[in-house]
């Protein structure tokens, strides 16, 4: 071609249309590392408020003391609930409240119900039944939370111990804010050291209903 001719005509769109996308996918990797980096950092925070409630019990004198529920194994409290509702009589024995509400309905071919067993435990172990309500229709935490803020307003209840698994607790006090309820945390004792696989399973599954829950994704 001779150094006077023209270039093709196509060539400069040719260059611009390749800088254009390069240009975008410039953007597309930096907006995809911003997203990572906020997802870690979203991650770490929420780790950090899970082992926070973990270690920390807020029990105080209250209008109630609020168990969540656990499976239960034809009637028998399975070693979590047991745990809990151990925890929650010994809340009740020292006076921190005079009344226990126990939550939780029943799994599917079930007879029985989380609440219903943890009543029929609590009063075993001494606590009149007119001390004890409860709650036996929730299928999970966010029905829990919604159910037991009906039952504290029709009680005029003003606060509440509530008692859980520590790395339930973050999700639960966050749930019961959004309800309008005053709570304070109280962690059930572990049983023994739990396995660190374990451990991790139980917040990753936290970190990710917490999540969802924020995001309306429920």
């Amino acid at each position: 071609m001779d150094a006077h001719d023209p270039a093709p005509a196509g060539a400069p769109k040719s260059r611009s249309a390749a800088a254009s996308a390069r240009g975008r996918q410039r953007v597309i990797r930096l907006l995809g590392a911003l997203c990572l980096l906020g997802g870690a950092a979203w991650t770490a925070w929420v780790y950090s408020q899970i082992r926070s409630y973990e270690t920390h019990d807020e029990a105080r004198p209250a209008g109630a003391i609020a168990v969540f529920g656990a499976a239960e194994y034809d009637g028998t409290p399975s070693p979590v609930l047991r745990a809990r509702l151990d925890h929650a009589l010994a809340l009740y024995q020292e006076g921190l409240a005079p009344l226990v509400i126990t939550l939780g309905g029943r799994e599917n071919g079930d007879t029985h119900t989380e609440g219903g067993v943890g009543r029929d435990y609590l009063m075993a172990h001494g606590v009149p039944e007119a001390s004890i309500i409860a709650e036996t229709k929730s299928d999970d935490t966010e029905e829990s939370v919604a159910r037991l803020a009906v039952i504290v307003r029709k009680n005029h209840i003003e606060t509440l111990d509530v008692v859980s698994d520590g790395s339930h607790l973050f999700r639960i006090h966050a749930l019961c804010v959004a309800a309008g309820l005053k709570v304070f945390t109280s962690p059930r004792p572990d049983l023994r050291p739990a396995p660190l696989e374990y451990l991790i399973r139980r917040r990753l599954h936290e970190i990710a209903s917490y999540t969802a829950w924020r995001l309306h994704l429920h």
